[in-house]
């Protein structure tokens, strides 16, 4: 398992400058919980999964398999 930043600088800046304004929340979601915290729970359960590829969310993080 190898987990990655997305390739595209961009959207990695757009998503860091989202978690600045947030406090650390995923800045894709309207609920700010412990769930929603980056690295949210939705993808740490993903990459539980060892047939999971793909990528988080809000397009921070990719998993390969």
């Amino acid at each position: 398992m190898k987990i990655t930043l997305n390739p595209d600088a961009a959207v990695v800046n757009t998503i860091r400058q989202g978690l600045e304004r947030t406090g650390g929340y995923c800045p894709c979601r309207l609920e700010r919980t412990e769930a929603n915290r980056c690295m949210c729970q939705e993808f740490r359960d993903q990459i539980k999964d060892p047939d999971y590829e793909g990528f988080c969310h809000c397009l921070l993080y990719y998993k390969e398999k």
